[in-house]
């Protein structure tokens, strides 16, 4: 997508004579006129930020790397922004290979004027007509702000000084980036064009098998433990309204484990208003007690309900109120030294892994038994994805702190060594699901029954730069393999020789790894409210 290595470089003036361009006149001396003023002013911090800024856009890395992060970690409108973004990027990348760099044949710039330290190390070969790395910039910047206006704005500074830094460095001439801006931005705004009509995903019921599960009229039994550090729009007034004979608690992260173990302990379910960490919390305290759970949506991403066919909170009191429900598997991860077969039956599991809080913590803790996952589990770059994620989220948003957090792991990260069914391999990314994830690419993606007894297994192997890897990984489905990657279905998973150190995310929660754990489910173990309907 951007340019290689050249080995001859003319004039505009020669070029034009030479049959190649037709930049003539007052343009022509304009566009060299504003290449010297940026040769020759010096700019402070410049020489130091913008050629590896540039170096960090080629061949597309950098949007890459961003487009992995939102695919990984970012909420369903984030998501979508990198899909958009990604599809713009491919679509000026290929509007600039096959048609600009061979119909306007203008030669590069000469660089005399140009400072040595801002030269990169090998000079482009191909034509100076248009920038593709404006091209790909502006596309990325236009494909992300037409789906998500706050990620945008923090991607605008980066597309604007990857732009500039193509005349700052002499590969480019005003008029190439400002035409390759332009074409990106075309590009950007094609692709929303084409994706105008499609719409959104909307959530339905699945296929999990029915479950008899006590009707509540107006709640009657039911206590709803609701984490007001989660970040949602519901709040308890609504819940007390929506089921009036109902025993509605207000928490916040730190109190949550102690009061779902009490709530849990005297109803006859168990509600829960959160996000996802919080849901995994009280999934756990009412596999203990034994008894059903009501999930009301309530957080930033509500994955484990929008799979489920939760779109509404409404949908929960109906189902509650009626009685209707499912069986749902749950996913386990447990140390080895502690590991136990899955049972062919599931029972309650007992506690000793790092309790979920539902919040962001300062620290991870140590996974010291079994924990649990209704989403997913992951070891490598996602669980550092997640701890800058949740440190910035508060003070600049969740779409600008995945970002940030993107750019921090994918420049730092290096690959973790750890034994897989007895094969020692180094990763860039476990990843397991609760249930097979469907769709491929950077889209928001769904389960479609989560009572399968197989986890989804996804391995991004070590090697070359995270970005690229991440990003066709994530561009591919299940049961899929190439060199960078595997994808499989499995019923258990050992995972061992896992370095010091290392971390570990579930269900939006992350913690310290054991040396060795085990991965398995536990088949049906959990039964959920949900209407049939």
């Amino acid at each position: 997508m951007n340019e290689g290595v050249e080995t001859r470089r003319t004039s505009p003036g020669a070029a034009a004579h030479g049959g190649l361009v037709t930049w003539q006149g007052a343009v022509a001396r304009w566009d060299r006129a504003l290449f010297d003023t940026v040769a020759r002013r010096h700019w402070p911090g410049g020489d130091r930020v913008l050629p590896r800024l540039s170096r960090a856009a080629n061949h597309g890395l950098l949007w890459g790397g961003m487009a992995a992060g939102l695919a990984l970690f970012g909420s369903a409108t984030a998501r979508r922004a990198a899909l958009h973004g990604v599809a713009s990027l491919a679509l000026a990348s290929a509007t600039v290979n096959s048609v600009g760099k061979w119909t306007v044949r203008r030669a590069r710039p000469l660089t005399e004027g140009v400072p040595a330290v801002r030269l990169p190390a090998r000079q482009p070969w191909t034509t100076s007509f248009p920038s593709g790395h404006s091209a790909s910039a502006f596309a990325f910047l236009t494909g992300v702000a037409t789906a998500a206006p706050s990620i945008g704005a923090v991607v605008a500074p980066v597309a604007a000084s990857v732009a500039f830094s193509r005349v700052y460095t002499g590969v480019h001439y005003p008029a190439d980036v400002l035409a390759g801006a332009a074409l990106g931005v075309g590009a950007g705004l094609a692709v929303r064009r084409l994706a105008r009509g499609a719409g959104q995903l909307r959530t339905a019921p699945g296929e999990e098998r029915p479950a008899a599960a006590p009707a509540l009229p107006d709640g009657a039994g039911l206590t709803v433990v609701v984490n007001t550090a989660s970040g949602g729009s519901l709040d308890a007034a609504a819940l007390r309204e929506a089921l009036p004979a109902a025993e509605v608690v207000e928490c916040t992260g730190e109190e949550l484990t102690g009061t779902l173990a009490e709530a849990a302990a005297g109803s006859a379910a168990l509600g829960v208003c959160g996000g996802d960490g919080t849901v995994v919390a009280a999934a756990t305290a009412a596999l203990r007690a034994g008894i059903p759970l009501a999930v009301f949506p309530g957080g930033t991403l509500n994955h484990f309900a929008a799979d489920l066919g939760l779109a509404v909170p409404e949908d929960t009191c109906r189902a509650v109120t009626a009685g209707e429900a499912v069986r749902v598997s749950v996913g386990r991860f447990t140390p080895l030294a502690t590991a136990a077969p899955a049972p062919a039956k599931a029972a309650a599991p007992a506690g000793g892994a790092a309790e979920p809080s539902g919040d962001g913590r300062s620290g991870p803790e140590a996974v010291t038994g079994p924990g649990y996952f209704l989403n997913t589990f992951s070891i490598g770059v996602y669980p550092d994805l997640l701890r800058h994620r949740l440190r910035w989220a508060p003070r600049i948003g969740s779409g600008p702190a995945a970002l940030l957090a993107a750019w921090r792991v994918l420049r730092d990260q290096r690959p973790v060594r750890l034994r897989l069914a007895g094969r020692t391999v180094p990763v860039w990314l476990l990843f397991t699901g609760n249930g097979t994830y469907h769709g491929a690419g950077p889209v928001p993606r769904r389960r479609l029954n989560l009572d399968e007894p197989q986890l989804d297994l996804r391995v991004v192997l070590g090697g070359g730069h995270p970005g690229p890897r991440l990003l066709a990984a994530a561009l591919t489905g299940p049961l899929t393999r190439s060199p960078a990657h595997f994808a499989t279905h499995t019923r258990a998973l050992r995972v061992t020789d896992i370095p010091p150190g290392t971390a570990l995310a579930y269900d939006g929660e992350y913690a310290l790894a054991p040396e060795a754990l085990v991965l398995d489910k536990l088949p049906a173990a959990l039964t959920v409210y949900r209407p049939r309907n």
